[in-house]
């Protein structure tokens, strides 16, 4: 049993101090009576309620897929550079999302965000291997003795050892994908550096279960599904 006011909060769609205003002006039912006070204890998964006769979804967590555009920082806040989470709407940003791992501002593509800990921490453990499939443009062809590099997996030039990793090759070579199981720093760029070519352009498709949704334009977003959560290891 939680607050009432908290629940509401919860939403992203009203403040604390705005949740009792509504309470106090008798705008919320509880269950089809008047709510009491800010105070009053509710259970978020067992009760009906309505705000100004609409129906309130309490959800314990928050999933949002987002197509990261360039140039956008995959942070919760800059004083300087635009964030993912400044390309949402004001009740999501309140709901304290994060993003779940990151992309370069320069990298475009799928981007899920959080506020389930759990969740992301599955996500992003060495220990799992998650899958991260990316689609890359090249400043010069990579060739079948590349994709055996990758195979064998990469040497950077710090001494670094990436693991054994997928790369498809497009048309001429200078198209490429890639699916990585683990995720170093900058590493594709590093690891088609290694082989003699630059990546001109980057953009992740799917993190393990979950793939970009190829109707959401750049800078778009969406909640994920009930399915998707489902596949993801989420709560829905």
């Amino acid at each position: 049993m939680e607050r009432l006011d908290k629940v509401l909060a919860s939403t992203g769609r009203w403040s604390r101090r705005e949740a009792k205003e509504l309470i106090r002006e008798g705008r919320v039912l509880v269950d089809g009576q008047p709510a009491g006070s800010g105070e009053q204890k509710v259970d978020p998964a067992g009760t009906a309620l309505l705000v100004d006769g609409q129906a309130v979804a309490v959800s314990r967590f928050t999933y949002v897929m987002l197509h990261k555009p360039a140039g956008v920082l995959s942070a919760t806040e800059d004083p300087r550079q635009e964030t993912v989470l400044d390309l949402l709407p004001e009740h999501l940003r309140r709901r304290g999302l994060f993003p779940v791992g990151r992309l370069d501002k320069d990298t475009e593509g799928l981007l899920l965000l959080t506020d389930d800990g759990a969740l992301a921490h599955r996500l992003l453990s060495p220990k799992k291997h998650v899958d991260k499939r990316y689609y890359a443009r090249l400043d010069g062809p990579l060739g079948p003795a590349d994709q055996a590099a990758f195979r064998e997996g990469i040497v950077l030039a710090d001494g670094t050892r990436c693991m054994s990793a997928e790369l498809e090759l497009l048309g001429d070579g200078r198209e490429v994908l890639v699916t990585l199981h683990e995720g170093k720093f900058h590493q594709i760029k590093r690891m088609t550096l290694s082989r003699g070519v630059a990546v001109c352009y980057l953009k992740r498709l799917s993190m393990g279960p979950l793939h970009l949704d190829p109707g959401l334009p750049k800078g778009g977003w969406r909640l994920l599904t009930d399915e998707e959560v489902a596949k993801c290891g989420g709560k829905t």
